[in-house]
């Protein structure tokens, strides 16, 4: 059985050059590389002949669950080495992990995601033992900066190639990694690489690390299902090359648990030959595409979650090794730097090669590695005082405030390049549709465009689909924000660039067309957003500018669901308002009586009754929100209760309720009574006036009447004459504590209506002049009740001390 395992680190030059010597020196008859198995039919597709780096995009979807994921290649990932040199070699090459779709994979968007979280004890060891700062360090300083002699020209003298003391702790290296596991016990022997390329020792050191790493821990329920998955083809693959060699290229976390499955036996047959490619379910969607990539996507420092930072520092090092990548980036990152007007000499760039050739000297190493050349740049180019750590001293994504010069040299080393596929790769549906629609429609042009909604509806819509579905480059300047402003044009920004396909290919998941894939991504927000009325609001409001509110069952019934659990009656009233507003007069957005927006209003209507009646407290300023809502459940109800149904005398019953709780707040009892004054309801308002006329609670209570029956009010002159009794008979003290309520309830008023209310008030009292010259004070009102307050105290305060009345002395 001659099977050699080459475990690897995902986007690694040194495991990179490690397999494809391995694949050159053994010709093996199989080539078994980690990848998604449903994919190995369309190798061909994948060798076309595109620009690297590329990815297999995968998608998923079913009732309960919706997935995505990414299984990246630049020119130095072990996996497309394995790939295009095992089919160069005339191999049967095949991946063999389980489908992405697989719920092996659902926590996971990166199939060549590091197992950081998995071994990091012994990681963090190993940094301790080598004084590096993180594993990325740590990986540089045991393979990548000892680069095999294939790469390395020959030196010019001994000075370079003399050999480090071995007592030194950091020139160690890898001779560190010991031969025995934490607990004594031998490792077992290497499966394979050490038959090849021991020159240089690379295949062992990969092995000693993968096995440390990976220790006695058992794996987790998906790795674990992954590996058996794995093992099966291994098995496969050895029972049909008889003599000749298999190559198993995976991820080294996985290599000594395939090798300890591969020792314990054969395992059962296959029926077939070879493992069934498990398939999704029957009520699933879903598909692989080849879609273009990045280095910025690849880079750690943007946050990837797979494997290694800096991208064009290891092409560079793939391509022409570690010495001509240290010094070709250095010119990159001077003429960066040069190109923000940073003053940068012959001589700096002179100390910078200087610096970064004595530190890596100084750690051992024969050449420079990444963080060699990132320190030796920051100790020559960088002057000022640093507020926060090096950015590759730790892993993740850049921090905000970062030096301008060290921002710079992050970006020179993770590069610019996009990759781009061959012409007549299958691509989804969705692709297609969206370039011959924006041709139809003369959107496919650089630029600004301004569209007149009234005429260029579907413009919008297009583009209103395309920016929901976070497609880069369509970018909205200015147009309606809530659907009820006046605004009846829109301007855009259209700036196609290389990220446009990637982002039409992945978005190709939620449908073949714009508007159905438009559609499947607001019914995915609908979902999520639960009960929150705000974000059910903008899911809303983004399917009318989409044009979709009468296409969709399964939003209109997501919808209503969230607006039934909704517990925010302010924010569910500005929806019901709005909506309702659209529902009977829009025909610019085209959602006049939309079907959609009447199971929102009838959602709504249902919940803001319920939330009502179960407000409870004391007096307390008027809640504007709150009245806000009542008044849109009576516009609901007086607009829209015939054509959808709903119950006006369950609506009445709720506010005779509502009015006769004393338990409830002094605003949303008047606005009950509003509501039943409005709806036609027998009412005496002068009763229910006197009912609220303490000085606490009359103009907080005034203000839920005002809020909802201010044209009741008007037409009824009793409620001005119950008012006008009442307040004349306040105290003083008492009318302080009324004012500033009552002014805000006759806010609900517009200037003419409260000079009309003005007016009544002087007629009543047979007094002649203008109600508008009343209405105006030389001072503000409170001012003026303030200062006739404070008279009052302090003329009871003379007349208790006998100051008052005042008489002349004798």
């Amino acid at each position: 059985m001659a099977v050699t395992f080459v475990g690897v680190r995902h986007h690694s030059p040194a495991c990179a050059r490690l397999v494809r010597r391995a694949i050159r020196e053994l010709a093996p008859a199989y080539v078994l590389v980690e990848g998604p198995a449903d994919f190995s039919p369309r190798l061909d597709e994948l060798l076309l002949g595109h620009e690297l780096p590329v990815a297999i995009f995968s998608h998923y979807r079913d009732e309960s669950r919706v997935h995505a994921s990414w299984s990246p290649f630049c020119a130095y990932s072990p996996e497309w080495v394995a790939v295009t040199e095992g089919r160069a070699a005339g191999a049967d090459v095949r991946f063999i992990d389980l489908p992405a779709w697989h719920p092996a994979f659902a926590h996971r968007r990166n199939r060549y995601a590091d197992a950081d979280e998995r071994y990091a004890e012994a990681t963090a060891r190993l940094c301790r033992e080598f004084a590096v700062d993180n594993t990325d360090t740590l990986w540089d300083h045991l393979f990548e900066a000892e680069p095999s002699r294939e790469d390395v020209p020959p030196s010019p003298g001994p000075a370079e190639t003399e050999p480090l003391r071995g007592d030194d702790p950091l020139s160690a290296g890898p001779a560190e990694i010991e031969p025995t596991r934490e607990d004594g016990s031998p490792r077992p022997p290497s499966a394979g690489p050490a038959e090849f390329g021991a020159d240089d020792g690379l295949a062992e050191r990969l092995d000693a690390y993968f096995d440390l790493v990976r220790g006695e821990s058992a794996a987790g329920a998906d790795d674990a299902e992954r590996e058996a998955y794995m093992a099966r083809w291994i098995r496969a693959a050895v029972a049909r090359a008889g003599d000749r060699p298999v190559l198993v290229v995976t991820g080294g976390f996985h290599t000594p648990a395939l090798r300890a499955m591969l020792a314990a036996g054969p395992g059962g047959d296959e029926p077939d030959g070879w493992p069934e490619v498990p398939a999704p379910p029957e009520d699933a969607t879903g598909g692989s595409y080849l879609v273009p990539y990045s280095f910025k996507r690849l880079d750690s420092f943007t946050g990837y979650q797979s494997g290694m930072p800096s991208p064009e520092y290891y092409q560079r090092l793939w391509e022409s090794g570690p010495e001509r990548a240290a010094g070709a980036l250095t010119e990159i990152v001077v003429t960066r730097l040069r190109e923000r007007r940073q003053v940068v000499s012959t001589a700096d760039l002179i100390a910078a090669r200087t610096l970064t050739d004595g530190l890596a000297r100084l750690r051992g190493h024969r050449t420079p590695s990444r963080t060699d050349l990132l320190d030796g740049l920051v100790a020559a180019l960088v002057t000022d005082d640093l507020d926060q750590p090096l950015p590759w001293t730790t892993r993740g994504p850049l921090a905000p405030g970062a030096h301008p010069a060290v921002v710079e040299m992050v970006a020179a080393l993770a590069g610019r390049r996009v990759g781009r596929l061959k012409p007549g790769t299958p691509a989804p549906p969705l692709l297609h549709d969206v370039v011959a629609e924006l041709e139809r429609l003369k959107l496919d042009h650089e630029g600004e465009v301004t569209i007149a909604l009234a005429r260029g509806l579907t413009r919008s819509r297009a583009l209103h689909r395309m920016r929901v579905l976070n497609i880069p480059g369509v970018t909205r300047l200015s147009g309606p924000s809530t659907g009820t402003d006046p605004v009846t044009e829109e301007r855009w920004d259209l700036r196609p660039g290389d990220d446009r396909t990637p982002a039409l290919i992945e978005a190709g998941a939620y449908g073949a067309t714009l508007l159905d894939a438009a559609l499947a991504v607001l019914e995915e927000r609908t979902a999520a957003a639960g009960t929150d009325v705000a974000a059910l609001a903008s899911v809303l409001f983004d399917a009318v500018l989409c044009g979709c509110t009468d296409l969709s069952g399964r939003v209109a019934g997501t919808l209503a669901a969230g607006l039934a659990g909704a517990g925010d009656l302010g924010e569910l009233g500005r929806v019901l308002g709005t909506v309702l507003g659209l529902w009977r007069h829009d025909g610019v957005l085209g959602t006049a009586g939309s079907p959609l927006f009447a199971t929102v209003i009838e959602g709504c209507v249902t919940r803001v009754m319920w939330l009502a009646e179960g407000i409870r407290g004391g007096p307390a300023p008027a809640d504007l929100p709150r009245l806000a809502a009542m008044a849109a459940l009576r516009d609901a109800l007086l607009h829209a209760a015939e054509p959808l149904g709903l119950d006006r005398s369950a609506a009445l019953a709720l506010a005779g309720r509502i009015g006769a709780n004393t338990g409830a707040p002094p605003d949303l009892r008047g606005a009950a009574f509003g509501l039943a004054w409005s709806l036609g309801a027998g009412t005496d308002p002068a009763r229910a006036a006197r009912g609220a006329a303490g000085p606490r609670t009359l103009g907080d209570w005034l203000a839920g009447v005002f809020a909802l029956a201010r044209d009741e009010v008007l037409s009824d002159e009793r409620m001005l004459a119950v008012l006008d009794e009442l307040v004349a008979g306040l105290a003083e003290t008492d009318f302080l504590v009324a004012l500033p309520a009552l002014r805000q309830a006759f806010e609900f008023f517009p200037p003419r209506e409260r000079e009309r209310i003005a007016q009544g008030l002087l007629d009543r009292r047979g007094m002649k002049g203008s109600a508008r010259a009343f209405l105006r004070t030389a001072a503000d009102p409170m001012v003026i009740a303030e200062a006739s307050e404070l008279e009052e105290r302090v003329t009871g305060l003379l007349t208790a001390e006998g100051l008052l009345p005042w008489k002349e002395p004798a």
